[in-house]
């Protein structure tokens, strides 16, 4: 039985497509938790490394001229637009995914700004002791 190349292209696009999702939606899992983390007083290093992961998609995203590095691939399978969003995410809300991130990235890094100052501030020498060990290990 011959797999045309148009078929395979499809079956290609719809695997992009399908890991963009699972990876839209663990960073959202991760912005989600950031914010709640936030909400709760809780910079510690579970949401230093939820922030981690909503970093490194930001960085991702705008040395990539502020668009999705997958677009480029899901043109070359045959998308004429070159979304990976279109088949598993509503049109409207993959169309402004960064107007709605853009918000809650910075809300979420003024809730944890002010949770790690009230830390140093407020603080015992051994909160500080601790919120500075925290922030200065490696790995």
């Amino acid at each position: 039985m011959d797999i045309s190349r148009p078929g395979l292209q499809e079956a290609e696009l719809k695997a992009v497509k399908a890991v963009h999702t699972l990876a839209w939606f663990t960073i959202e899992a991760a912005i989600v938790y950031v914010l709640y983390a936030g909400i709760r007083g809780r910079s510690d290093r579970r949401a230093a490394v939820a922030g981690t992961v909503v970093f490194a998609e930001t960085a991702v995203f705008a040395g990539n001229g502020f668009h999705c590095p997958l677009t480029a691939v899901a043109q070359r399978l045959g998308d004429s637009h070159g979304s990976v969003t279109d088949i598993y995410l509503p049109k409207w809300f993959a169309h402004n995914l960064p107007a709605i991130h853009v918000p809650l990235i910075v809300l979420a890094v003024a809730i944890h700004w002010r949770n790690l100052r009230r830390q140093f501030r407020s603080g015992s020498a051994g909160t500080r002791t601790r919120a500075r060990a925290f922030l200065s290990r490696e790995g």
